[in-house]
């Protein structure tokens, strides 16, 4: 069986272990929400699957493929515009010079638009994060990390390149540079600041523990990245009072 199926399996049995009826996940027109719609329609059949187109101040093109992409898997979809709900949160909230603070609140608001639709079907959020991502904190918190699975978070991102062809997923979805659109121009390397190609060798040594072959100053950086993004993968800290 290959991953594509053990992948299909997986989510099969989880919503049905859940008592769920299906799934809602957010298409930005990226590869990683594409291969996680194609992967949960080949799970539960499309009928079951609801793609939500959520703009906010966002490239028209990202609506575009997204439309292309739910015309492949069949899927029912919802468009809703957070343009408004932006604007009147930062008119709430004081100023800040600090770009990302502003950024990242695109991706909670979607991860509060998606959860309101998954209550109202009975269906799961579905996580488009992939194990580079995840493995970095190239994420925002409570954004899109703010979701009930991730079918992708063991494939490293040239991995879900391959499984995104395997599925289907249109070629201009597959080879458009990935981009997180928090801001005009803004591709997810550059803010990197190293290929995915480069990121994905220099964590498989890390997690193998063959390191030896790796430029010193990108292991450095790789695994400073690790380190300060660890409380992106856990549950927030709880203090415990002292036994008596």
């Amino acid at each position: 069986m290959d991953i594509r199926d053990q992948i299909a399996d997986w989510l099969r049995e989880y919503l049905v272990d859940s008592g769920a009826d299906g799934f809602v996940l957010g298409l930005s027109g990226g590869v990683d929400s594409a291969t996680a719609a194609g992967l949960a329609a080949l799970a539960v059949g499309p009928e079951s699957v609801l793609a939500a187109i959520l703009p906010c101040y966002s490239d028209p093109l990202d609506a575009e493929l997204a439309k292309e992409v739910i015309r492949t898997f069949s899927l029912p979809s919802v468009a809703i515009s957070l343009d408004e709900a932006f604007d009147a949160l930062m008119e709430r909230l004081p100023p800040t010079e600090h770009r990302l603070a502003v950024a990242n609140v695109k991706p909670r608001l979607r991860m509060t638009a998606l959860y309101y639709l998954a209550q109202t079907h009975n269906y799961l959020v579905l996580g488009a994060g992939n194990k580079s991502e995840l493995l970095v904190g190239y994420a925002t918190k409570h954004g899109d990390t703010g979701v009930d699975l991730l079918p992708l978070g063991d494939l490293y991102k040239t991995e879900v390149w391959e499984l995104a062809r395997e599925l289907g997923v249109p070629r201009e979805v597959v080879e458009r540079p990935p981009s997180a659109g928090l801001w005009p121009g803004q591709t997810d390397e550059d803010e990197l600041g190293i290929t995915y190609e480069e990121l994905d060798g220099v964590l498989e040594a890390i997690v193998s523990g063959e390191t030896e072959d790796v430029e010193p100053d990108t292991l450095k950086k790789v695994k400073g990245m690790i380190t300060s993004s660890a409380h992106k993968r856990t549950l927030p800290p709880v203090y415990r009072r002292p036994e008596a």
